[in-house]
């Protein structure tokens, strides 16, 4: 999945960043050394079996559709981020939601990983995304073969502790429907807690919620899966943490 794909020795924050959603020129250097905060929560579910194995190896599960076919490794995903609270200078980003999908690939030793895309609902500033990328250079300090910014899609997220939903387009383009794992206990929340998510400082634990489908419909990267993996995040990260 959109991710953790830090490991104990922090190979990857090594790397550069590939988040260049937007890139200050010298008419904006101020994008890099204003103040910010973010509190965001995020649905996110993947191709890997649960739990995700990226959180603690260098490369993700082996996929293979066929006795005859040769194994795969990849780890394709979805991440629907919700702001909570947070700004980025004067500008607000409390409320703004995005929505990112794509792939790790077969490994990431070198600090690159395959591919991603983002998608910003409607509602989103210029002023907000331009907040966002600033922290996501942090929060995500990776690079990808290739990166897009695709178009606006409404974005649709719900969550409480029976079921979280994510729909991008209302499903047409992509969606997540995650539910309370049946191998739990007791009707409360099953966290995971002390594990490295990408760059962030601080979470509060990945709350364990396997797919019933997560799926990304556009385009020829286009895939889906069931029963796979799926957990809810919430970070934390300020301009002092960097």
């Amino acid at each position: 999945m959109y991710r953790t794909i830090i490991t104990a020795s922090l190979v990857i924050l090594l790397f550069g960043t590939a988040f260049l959603i937007y890139q200050p020129d010298e008419a904006h250097p101020e994008v890099h050394q204003t103040e910010w905060s973010l509190n965001a929560t995020a649905i996110e579910a993947c191709t890997c079996p649960m739990f995700c194995q990226c959180y603690f190896n260098m490369e993700p599960a082996s996929h293979s559709h066929s006795h005859d076919e040769e194994e795969e490794h990849y780890c394709k995903f979805n991440i629907a981020w919700q702001v909570n609270e947070g700004h980025h200078g004067d500008t607000d980003l409390s409320g703004a939601t995005y929505w990112v999908a794509g792939d790790l690939g077969e490994g990431w030793e070198d600090g690159t990983m395959d591919w991603a895309v983002i998608h910003f609902d409607p509602s989103v500033t210029d002023e907000q995304r331009a907040g966002i990328a600033a922290v996501l250079e942090h929060l995500v300090p990776v690079e990808w073969r290739s990166f897009e910014i695709k178009e606006d899609k409404p974005i649709t997220w719900t969550a409480d502790n029976s079921r979280a939903t994510a729909l991008l387009d209302g499903g047409n383009s992509a969606e997540m429907r995650l539910i309370h794992p049946p191998t739990a206990m007791n009707d409360e929340p099953a966290v995971l807690t002390n594990i490295i998510y990408w760059g962030a400082p601080r979470h509060d634990g990945f709350v364990m919620m396997p797919n019933e489908v997560q799926g990304y419909h556009e385009g020829e990267n286009s895939f889906e899966s069931s029963g796979t993996n799926g957990f809810m995040i919430t970070v934390d990260i300020n301009s002092d943490d960097v």
